[in-house]
């Protein structure tokens, strides 16, 4: 009755003593160390003697589990997305030696590991784990060098973590409850001039080092990767050791309840580059995967768009200076150079190249199947002439066709964990309890109407959109011609139509509104919003966003010609 601590596991305060003397709770069975105050008379009368026993620090906590850092976790997460990463054929340099580098910088930067513990700081252990002031016990506290070893034969990672060790009283005043040794303070502190890890920065890590070996993964593709399932992203901390128990404040860090979002990725890919102060990365050559001819070529072969357009590509790559290697090699830090999104740009340049040919003003394109429609009717030798009709019917049709099995798929996603999870550890019981009753009337269902198999996950693939020339059904336009709407003039082709409609005269400043241009469906022609919804799909982006790419690209195309009409809408005003 005199006891009146709380309870470290569920914060009651009810209480009873085992065989050995010690206080074990009623409410959820946990042992202290403690022991029951004796009183002895045989020494001294009237005196009493109080003998409190305390036991040497053990690796293992009550619960099974051992402690644990947040960086721990971020750090599991990313081996598994590297892992995952190299089954899809990445290099396993990757893993082994620039991911494991840059993680080790940033662990350095941020003060976690690396480095020596900084004047005055003092460690706040906000977890309701039992703790001990014994510095003895040292040897026995749970290694890390196992769990923080990106690589399974790296293990010299000394944490600042390692520091709580000889210092952790936890008073009830603070103590929140996780999981973590320092779930509750990770998400309390001020870290503005330094880069709080999230789950997205997980990717963000993940793409930087595939950028620095050049690899042909762009940050689309690892995207959907993870929302194929192929790369460990959502739910990842099922695969965390049984012993690294998460629950409570941890939930909020590791588990995410929403797809990535490619800006917030490529924002904070650049924002740690610069954090981390990397030199210049490798340089984009026009041999690389990343370079925009590459690109372009690749993305014309899934939107099954006519290889000829290929030619004119690059033709505007070289125009406007895009395929440069100073404008496509990353430069951490330097805020005078625009930061480069090789999968959107090359999507933008195809979006150009087909405007500056077809229009896509809902007119012009339409007289010009017509007119090509005609010609194939009569046409009996070479390539068809390119129908952009047709070409339109049969691309929107299996465009349909994915969107809608894309956005089932999405809706029959399960969100929830295998796993139980609770936020405290007075609802354990109960979301245990409730856990099992859903399992049990899952099996139940399954046998009375018969249980139906998860569709397993497709093999990843860079393609989405498949088109075979062996088709006969004349679905595949990669080889059809694009005679019919090109004359030569001084010994290269150029279009018929001289015309050309600009997204926009005056470009946005995207540090104050974030975007180039302001994309609005009902303002332009539908013909340009389908090829944008079709590059949108392909990317798993937003149409906005290869709408700025396409303004940028145009202003840089036809920068003469905006600066005098600037200059001459100027006069007139005056």
């Amino acid at each position: 009755r005199d006891f009146n601590e709380r309870c470290a596991q569920c914060s009651e305060v009810n209480w009873g003593l085992t065989d050995g003397g010690r206080f074990y709770c009623r409410s959820c069975h946990n042992v202290t160390e403690r022991t029951r105050e004796v009183v002895n008379t045989d020494f001294i009368t009237n005196s009493r003697v109080q003998t409190i026993s305390k036991g040497s620090r053990k690796q293992e906590k009550n619960d099974g589990g051992c402690e644990w850092y947040i960086c721990e976790g971020f750090q599991l997460v990313l081996k598994k997305q590297a892992e995952a990463l190299e089954a899809l054929g990445v290099c396993p340099q990757m893993k082994d030696e620039i991911l494991r580098n840059f993680w080790r910088c940033y662990l350095q930067k941020s003060k976690q590991a690396y480095c020596k513990r900084p004047a005055g700081e003092t460690v706040k252990t906000l977890s309701v784990c039992e703790s001990s002031t014994d510095v003895d016990s040292d040897s026995e506290r749970p290694s890390l060098l196992h769990l923080l070893s990106l690589s399974e034969s790296e293990g010299d990672l000394q944490t600042d973590c390692s520091f709580a060790s000889s210092v952790s009283k936890v008073s009830e005043s603070t103590s929140v409850y996780s999981g973590s040794v320092d779930g509750s303070s990770y998400l309390m502190k001020n870290q503005k001039e330094k880069l709080r890890m999230t789950m997205p920065m997980t990717l963000s890590f993940c793409y930087m080092a595939l950028l620095w070996l050049r690899e042909p993964i762009t940050l689309s593709e690892l995207l959907r990767f993870v929302v194929e399932g192929h790369i460990p992203y959502l739910n990842v901390f099922q695969h965390f050791p049984e012993k690294m128990k998460l629950c409570g404040l941890d939930l909020k860090i590791f588990c995410v309840e929403s797809w990535p979002v490619y800006e917030e990725v490529f924002d904070k890919m650049n924002e740690l580059a610069a954090y981390l102060d990397l030199p210049r990365f490798p340089d984009i050559t026009d041999s690389c995967f990343l370079h925009p001819d590459m690109l372009c070529m690749k993305y014309l072969m899934e939107a099954n768009l006519p290889d000829e357009l290929h030619n004119w590509t690059c033709r505007v790559v070289k125009k406007i200076g895009v395929g440069e290697v100073d404008f496509l090699t990353l430069m951490p830090g330097n805020k005078s150079t625009r930061k480069v999104k090789y999968d959107v740009l090359a999507a933008a340049i195809i979006v150009v190249v087909l405007k500056l040919l077809f229009l896509l003003d809902d007119r012009y394109e339409w007289l010009l199947s017509e007119f090509a429609e005609e010609r194939n009717k009569h046409n009996t030798e070479g390539s068809p002439y390119f129908e952009f009709k047709k070409w339109y019917e049969v691309v929107k049709q299996s465009l349909d066709v994915e969107l809608k099995k894309l956005d089932e798929e999405r809706a029959k996603y399960l969100w929830r964990c295998e796993k139980p999870l609770f936020y405290s550890v007075k609802n354990k019981s109960k979301v245990l309890k409730r856990r099992q009753m859903v399992v049990n009337l899952q099996n139940q269902f399954g046998k009375l109407s018969g249980s139906v198999r998860r569709a397993e996950k497709p093999n990843p693939s860079s393609f989405q959109l498949s088109w075979s020339e062996e088709n006969t059904d004349g679905s595949c336009f990669h080889g059809h011609s694009l005679r019919g709407i090109l004359r030569e003039k001084c010994g290269l082709l150029t279009t018929m139509n001289p015309d050309y409609w600009l997204c926009t005269v005056k470009l946005c400043n995207e540090k104050l509104c974030g975007h180039l241009a302001h994309y609005r469906e009902v303002e332009f022609p539908q013909s340009y919003h389908f090829v944008l919804g079709l590059f949108s799909f392909l990317l798993r982006i937003q149409p906005s966003s290869i709408h700025d790419e396409v303004c940028m690209i145009e202003h840089k195309l036809f920068n003469k010609k905006l600066c005098k009409k600037l200059k001459y809408n100027t006069v007139l005003r005056k």
